[in-house]
């Protein structure tokens, strides 16, 4: 990003009163972050949102020396900035009216894999969540998937450290500059997350992680994914916020359900019930409803890695399933007949089968792989 064009819309951003929707607003009209603070009071005042107040605001120049002081951290720490009109901005996030002008980036992260989702949930998290995270994320390797969350105690953690022992890219949202990190016990996985993913945030060198801020960075990890998925929460939670985001932005959302009677499983029970979430019970309840496909260099390779996606499945579910491979679909009948599985346990099998989104029926009792 050019020196220039930084300067103006970090300075920008300082205006008090001046959001991302209203700073995108003052530089679609005015061109750019520079030409606002040149163009005349009653060119200003001409668009909308704009009062007395916020003019005044705007020729406050403090702003400048908060920016140069700001700029100086940039460029000692070499923070990468990304910028909204820019084409290595996530493009997920850009469709979203009050994603940030700018964000700060450390770390080797690459955007160009269009497999993005966001794993959230208590900081709490119980030894079924934990497992349920490192299971999902390990099945879900072969599609080599970007892993986002934020770098919060419990969930968040786990998934980044499921994310790395797997190989796959990890991004952690922060809530604070990158001056710094919280919850500082967590700052021994900075070096190996940043070799292969890294840190992205909003917020500036003299930002502290302020509850307010958490709640704002949940735009940014709902924004910017494909899918949220909420893996454990109590009644009330921040993960639950940012699922209510992903909704509102008509992303979707994936729910762990648990046992009426345990608290971290509330949140996530109430998401499902209430139709703000689909379950998931295994990977592929997600590859179905995402309709991911694998790519895989041969017929080979693509037989091992859905073997590996579908490990839920029991000995007849995967004898009916490499029965289905081969015939691409089949009557219930021949395919009782076939695998020599009576009628009426092949229709339970089958229906189990469906339940999981690993097949589904057509008309005239056929059945095909999904």
């Amino acid at each position: 990003m050019l020196q220039n064009k930084l300067y103006y819309t970090l300075a920008l951003l300082q205006v008090e009163g001046v959001g991302d929707i209203l700073a995108k607003k003052l530089i679609h009209h005015c061109g750019s972050a520079e030409e606002v603070f040149k163009a005349k009071k009653a060119t200003l005042a001409k668009i909308e949102g704009i009062g007395k107040s916020l003019l005044k605001n705007i020729q406050d120049k403090t702003v400048f020396q908060k920016t140069e002081n700001e700029l100086r951290f940039i460029e000692k720490e070499n923070i990468n900035l990304w910028y909204y009109q820019d084409n290595h901005y996530p493009e997920r996030l850009k469709q979203c009216i009050d994603a940030p002008v700018l964000l700060f980036q450390s770390g080797n992260i690459d955007l160009s894999n269009r497999k993005i989702i966001s794993i959230v949930g208590t900081r709490q998290i119980t030894t079924y969540g934990s497992e349920f995270t490192k299971k999902l994320i390990e099945e879900l390797t072969p599609l080599n998937p970007i892993i986002v969350s934020g770098f919060a105690y419990g969930v968040d953690i786990v998934a980044h450290q499921a994310a790395m022992d797997f190989n796959l890219q990890t991004i952690g949202v922060l809530a604070h500059g990158l001056n710094q990190i919280y919850p500082k016990t967590h700052k021994k996985y900075m070096v190996k997350m940043e070799e292969n993913g890294g840190f992205l945030t909003e917020f500036w060198s003299d930002s502290k992680p302020d509850r307010e801020n958490f709640v704002k960075r949940n735009r940014i990890v709902a924004g910017m994914s494909e899918a949220t998925i909420v893996i454990e929460s109590a009644e009330k939670g921040g993960s639950l916020i940012t699922a209510q985001i992903a909704n509102d932005y008509n992303r979707d959302v994936f729910a762990v359900p648990g046992r009426t009677t345990d608290k971290y499983s509330q949140g996530c029970n109430n998401l499902i019930k209430t139709q703000r979430a689909n379950v998931l019970t295994s990977v592929a309840d997600l590859i179905y409803i995402l309709n991911w496909e694998i790519n895989s260099k041969s017929k080979k390779e693509e037989k091992a890695i859905q073997k590996q996606l579908f490990v839920s499945l029991n000995e007849e579910e995967q004898k009916i399933y490499e029965y289905l491979q081969k015939k691409n679909n089949e009557t219930i009948d021949i395919i009782a007949l076939d695998c020599a599985i009576p009628i009426f346990k092949t229709s339970s099998i089958l229906l189990n089968m469906e339940l999981k989104g690993v097949i589904r029926p057509l008309p005239g009792k056929i059945f095909e792989l999904i």
